[in-house]
């Protein structure tokens, strides 16, 4: 590239600025080779204590700082926090980075989160839980905000609760329901599967144009379904759902691009794959006359919206015996705020899609 030298005052100012643009380029690689030139033995070691020591948020930023420093301090660290195998069954599984939100809850002990809903905006705030308190505000995961596109309601999940648009590199998924509010469709920003492709209906593309840029996928892809059973005349109790969704294995997360940029491992799934979870069903109080679940504390304040999802083991399975296990749980604890509880197989993406369903008035369920 050849080089023009400016006339006037501006002259020679670009040559200048290139070369303090290279001098400071070969300081910061200079640096970087300083801090990945460490032994890879001492360096993990290093990280691993930090990660063993830091086990909540805030402090648990340390770990996220030690993945800032050089790409190689990245790598390592993704190693370390990366979710224990199935044979740890007593390790439980940390939130650090973007990518851990589309990643299997814990097997045993869930994560517990609060919901704050905004109802002038139309926004609602997914917190992780550091406390018991319900007030405690935690620390903050996802965004998302309801909108309406003709007849059709749905929602758009972000990871920056001020950039709440399909086109924010923040952008993680979004919600799409019927004319009814019955049917929803979720909706990944990154490919579920290798080989995926994305939705063909205009309404779950992100953008109007084809492609805007090679590493940003144009269209969503299609990840779950939620649907809510009729019942127009309330003769079968409360709100019945049951969920689809094609689950990550534990320990690995979508093909693809991950949230933080990071080179995730691909689960091996069939195409028809899918998990199903059908909403606990309630029983009748008959001195409180009303319908009853055991939230174990987690739920303080009656409300339509609280369910129980359950998924039912595998008889055929060596230890099946069908027993119901609650997956995840929503419920209301004040006018804007609710708690969820999610667990495998599960995600804090996928737990949260499916509880912004519960928002709305369903007129064909109620």
């Amino acid at each position: 590239m050849s080089l023009r030298k400016g006339k006037g005052k501006g002259k020679g100012k670009w040559l200048l600025s290139l070369k303090e643009e290279e001098v400071e380029e070969e300081v910061k690689e200079e640096a970087e080779g300083m801090w990945a030139g460490m032994v890879a033995e001492l360096l993990g070691e290093i990280i691993k204590r930090v990660e063993r020591s830091e086990e909540q948020w805030p402090n648990r930023q340390n770990v996220v700082a030690c993945g800032c420093v050089c790409k190689r301090w990245r790598e390592i660290t993704r190693q370390v926090v990366r979710s224990p195998s199935p044979s740890h069954i007593s390790a439980v599984p940390k939130i650090t980075f973007p990518s851990c939100l589309k990643q299997p809850g814990p097997r045993h002990i869930p994560h517990q989160c609060l919901i704050k809903r905004n109802k002038k905006t139309s926004t609602f705030y997914l917190y992780l839980a550091l406390t018991p308190s319900f007030t405690d505000k935690g620390k903050f995961l996802l965004a998302a905000r309801r909108y309406r596109h003709g007849a059709h309601t749905g929602f758009i999940v972000s990871l920056d609760a001020d950039d709440l648009s399909q086109g924010s590199n923040a952008y993680v998924g979004k919600l799409s329901s019927d004319f009814l509010g019955t049917n929803f469709t979720i909706y990944d920003s990154q490919p579920p599967h290798s080989g995926a492709k994305p939705s063909s209906s205009r309404s779950s593309r992100r953008f109007a144009s084809k492609q805007i840029s090679p590493q940003v996928p144009a269209g969503n892809f299609e990840v779950g379904q939620v649907s809510y059973k009729f019942n127009l005349l309330k003769s079968r109790g409360p709100r019945r759902m049951v969920c689809s969704f094609k689950c990550p294995l534990p320990g690995e997360a979508s093909n693809g691009k991950s949230l933080d940029n990071i080179n995730m491992k691909k689960p091996e799934y069939s195409m028809s794959g899918y998990t199903v979870l059908r909403n606990k069903a309630p029983r009748w109080h008959e001195h409180l006359q009303c319908w009853c679940l055991n939230f174990h504390g987690r739920v303080t304040v009656a409300s339509v919206k609280n369910f129980q999802l359950v998924a039912i083991a595998d008889q055929s399975q060596p230890g099946g015996k069908g027993d119901e296990e609650t997956v995840l749980q929503f419920g209301k604890v004040g006018d804007d705020t609710f708690t969820m509880d999610y667990r495998q197989p599960l995600s804090a993406f996928q737990a949260f899609a499916i509880c912004l369903t519960s928002f709305g008035t369903k007129l064909a369920c109620e």
